[in-house]
């Protein structure tokens, strides 16, 4: 008896997730996004996006957008959402190139193979996050508006649980409990994804995959790493691939630039 013919799979859904560039008037931030950017415009493949959670702009200053207007006109998708050093009217000016406002910046990318609802936690003035009942109400239409049978990923910039990070965790996303509530029920979530930590985590949320990309500009230092310093600024930029299979397994491989 012969064998049958293999199952042919579609491909997977491939999504770089860059955060916490921190670009200023200086040359040492700016180089090294340069590099991660330049790094994913020269993949051989295409991706189906990039991702960028916050902290895009060191000061919040229309110059520092400029430049990541430039360095972000990449040949993939690219969707970029607001931190807490960020400015709302300088990002949607000089980034975005759209009227100035001081609205959270929701942001939302539609294919026919997934979406990506990329949610504004930032809270002007403040380093900690909050999704404003506006975004969750905005972030709910988006999720009605999405077929059953096509998988979504929600981001923003503050994690909305401890990460066991003594810098971040005090500054993270609070009333968590209503994001957790706008995903209740939502079976085509598969997963969340955030910034701010400076440093790669997986954890979970609401019941879902929360993954952290690392910073980009340094890397947090762990309590049980050593030498009392909280910032590394040695060590190189990363960030992180996703791959959703045609199962909505979603699987992250980090990625050091040496």
């Amino acid at each position: 008896m012969g064998q049958s013919a293999p199952t042919l799979k579609a491909m997977p859904i491939v999504i770089a997730h860059v955060s916490d560039i921190h670009v200023d008037a200086g040359a040492r931030a700016a180089e090294r996004a340069r590099r991660v950017f330049a790094h994913l415009d020269a993949l051989p493949a295409d991706l189906d996006a990039v991702v960028v959670t916050g902290d895009i702009a060191d000061h919040g200053l229309d110059a520092e957008y400029e430049t990541v207007r430039g360095l972000t006109a990449l040949r993939h998708p690219v969707l970029i959402g607001p931190g807490n050093h960020d400015d709302r009217e300088a990002f949607r000016r000089s980034l975005l190139g759209v009227p100035a406002s001081a609205e959270p910046i929701d942001q939302v990318l539609r294919t026919d193979r997934f979406v990506l609802a990329l949610c504004d936690s930032s809270i002007p003035g403040r380093h900690d996050g909050l999704l404003a009942g506006t975004t969750l109400e905005w972030l709910a239409a988006e999720l009605d508006a999405t077929p059953a049978d096509v998988p979504v990923l929600v981001a923003f910039h503050h994690p909305p649980v401890e990460l066991h990070v003594p810098l971040v965790d005090p500054i993270r996303q609070f009333e968590e409990q209503r994001l957790a509530a706008a995903l209740a029920g939502r079976a085509n979530v598969v997963a969340l994804l955030a910034g701010h930590a400076h440093t790669a985590a997986a954890t979970r949320f609401a019941g879902l995959p929360l993954l952290v990309a690392p910073g980009v500009v340094s890397t947090t230092r762990l309590p049980w790493e050593g030498d009392g310093a909280v910032v590394d600024l040695d060590q190189p930029p990363s960030f992180a691939f996703h791959v959703i299979d045609d199962d909505w397994r979603v699987t992250t491989h980090f990625r050091t630039l040496g």
